[in-house]
């Protein structure tokens, strides 16, 4: 007998367990994303004990998903129940959540800023957010697409089709990875795009493509043989801990030996572990966060560009100028409002 959790048929669901409230449904079934035409929504939930912005956007054999969520109290349960047969990449942005899924044997926990890539062919669970505030982007595939986009990629994906040929459901590997710079940039594009119509479906595809090349890249490293730097839990979480710690620090930021003071780890295996986990330096990483806060900034008009390089630890406003205009291709007098 079915349960009384689901008392409504579609393809994806998602209901609080305490309140049994239907939070989340969705008519998108593998028929559905058949279609040519790029559909988009945003839909904006205001509950007793969270608050929520889920968007969406579909075409092609592709929906993507970007969730952002904020409780008024931890270790919040939900039920979900997904009748899509997909490839899924997975990036959780931000927070702590763990899923129970029925058709894999282990607890699937994904601490902040961790990726994977999974196959199901339809799927039910729990998750449970562990944190005030979540955040997750997911790119989905319909099978046959990601199967046809991948015959001639590299042996890690291959051998995670040839996987999937069988039918059974899996993760590319039992070993999440850290989102990448690269990856996050990707991901900002796409919920930044001011693109319209045929140009922003033929943007989002390439941004698609682009997410899982990046991953395919993530996980092949991780093949035997390839040395790695950061070889355990401890090191990769002292070296995500260092980001963090750079990012909360940008106006002021410690030097290279500091860090790895204050981290808990070697010069040598924070510079290299860290140009492993994110395909870039500390200093390179720190360079690239500052311009894109220097980017937010500017769009308040209370802040002058002197404030803004002065906030940012910039040594001088001719320094700022100079960097801001080799990222973006303008100075800064001329960004303002572009967001």
């Amino acid at each position: 007998m079915e349960s009384d959790l689901y008392l409504r048929e579609m393809p994806f669901e998602l209901k609080h367990i305490a309140t049994n409230q239907v939070l989340h449904g969705s008519d998108v079934s593998n028929h559905d994303l058949k279609g040519s035409e790029l559909i988009e929504s945003t839909d904006r939930i205001e509950l007793p004990f969270a608050n929520a912005v889920l968007s969406h956007w579909r075409f092609e054999g592709i929906n993507m998903i970007h969730t952002d969520w904020h409780y008024k109290n931890t270790h919040t349960n939900m039920a979900f129940k997904a009748d899509l047969d997909m490839v899924q990449l997975h990036f959780n942005l931000k927070g702590k959540v763990s899923v129970k899924a029925d058709q894999f044997d282990k607890l699937l926990g994904f601490e902040h800023n961790q990726h994977n890539i999974m196959y199901g062919n339809g799927n039910s669970g729990t998750i449970t957010h562990e944190q005030l505030n979540t955040s997750q982007f997911i790119v989905q595939f319909a099978r046959d697409n990601f199967l046809k986009l991948t015959e001639n990629s590299n042996d890690t994906l291959k051998r995670f089709s040839e996987k999937i040929l069988e039918g059974k459901p899996l993760m590319i590997s039992e070993q999440h990875q850290a989102i990448e710079i690269p990856m996050l940039q990707a991901i900002d594009a796409i919920l930044n795009c001011s693109y319209q119509q045929g140009l922003k479906k033929l943007f989002l595809l390439s941004k698609a493509i682009e997410l899982l090349v990046l991953q395919a890249e993530s996980f092949d490293r991780l093949q035997p043989g390839k040395k790695s730097v950061a070889r355990n839990d401890y090191d990769r979480d002292r070296i995500q801990y260092a980001r963090e710690y750079v990012t909360h620090h940008i106006d002021n930021p410690p030097s290279l030996s500091e860090l790895a003071r204050i981290v808990g780890l070697n010069e040598y295996k924070l510079k290299h572990g860290f140009k492993e986990m994110f395909q870039t330096t500390v200093f390179g990483y720190l360079a690239e966060k500052r311009l894109e806060i220097a980017q937010e900034y500017l769009c308040d008009p209370n802040k002058s560009i002197t404030d803004i390089a002065d906030l940012l630890g910039y040594s001088s406003i001719q320094h700022f100028s100079f960097a801001f205009k080799k990222k973006f291709g303008y100075p800064p007098k001329d960004g303002r409002g572009n967001r």
